[in-house]
């Protein structure tokens, strides 16, 4: 028979073990939270990249004919170009939802495009202007030197608009550089400190 002194100290531990739970959970749950969320002139900004399996499958189906880099991120901004654009009264959707459900917003399609990239390889970042987000990725192929970039801290970088169909690299900045709040690395969702930041070819 368990004596009332051993079961008090066991009805502690419970509850010790049932506290350790609760904080380790809470911090957990913050970090996720700092993971994915960063805070911008709109409001709060929430990234729903991902390293999902069927996700890097498809990118590698859809690059599968591409020998250049060039091919490969034009190819994957062709599909999520023309997925149907159309907004959501409610929260964002995983990559795999705009794809199962063949419509999103610049969000949706925006989280898509950079978990596509990330699958291949290729470098990418968001950029937040008010309400709107689009991707840059950086280039050294002598075929787009004409085409004007978004020159970060002496580095240039290409426009991708996920939501203007048949888009191509090199999209246009239809903002002003003062109107970009921030830009950001999708998988660790740390603002990149922006030094310099030009508009040229």
């Amino acid at each position: 028979m368990i004596s009332n002194e051993t079961s008090k100290h066991f009805s502690l531990l419970i509850l010790l073990i049932a506290f350790v739970v609760f904080v380790y959970g809470t911090i957990k749950a913050i970090d996720i939270v700092n993971k994915t969320q960063v805070s911008t002139h709109d409001g709060i900004y929430t990234s729903y990249v991902t390293n999902a399996q069927k996700i890097n499958e498809k990118a590698h189906f859809i690059t599968r004919h591409c020998i250049s880099d060039m091919c490969k991120v034009q190819a994957l901004l062709d599909y999520v170009s023309n997925i149907p654009y159309s907004t959501s009264t409610f929260q964002q959707k995983s990559p795999q939802k705009t794809i199962q459900e063949n419509f999103g917003d610049c969000d949706d399609k925006s989280n898509l495009l950079i978990s596509m990239l990330h699958a291949i390889g290729i470098e990418a970042y968001f950029v937040l202007v008010p309400k709107h987000i689009f991707v840059i990725v950086p280039f050294n192929d002598k075929r787009l030197k004409l085409k004007k970039g978004l020159w970060l801290n002496g580095q240039k970088f290409y426009i991708l608009e996920s939501t203007a169909r048949d888009s191509k690299i090199g999209f246009p900045l239809h903002y002003k550089l003062e109107e970009i709040d921030s830009i950001i690395e999708p998988f660790s969702n740390k603002k990149i400190e922006i030094k310099r930041l030009k508009y040229k070819l």
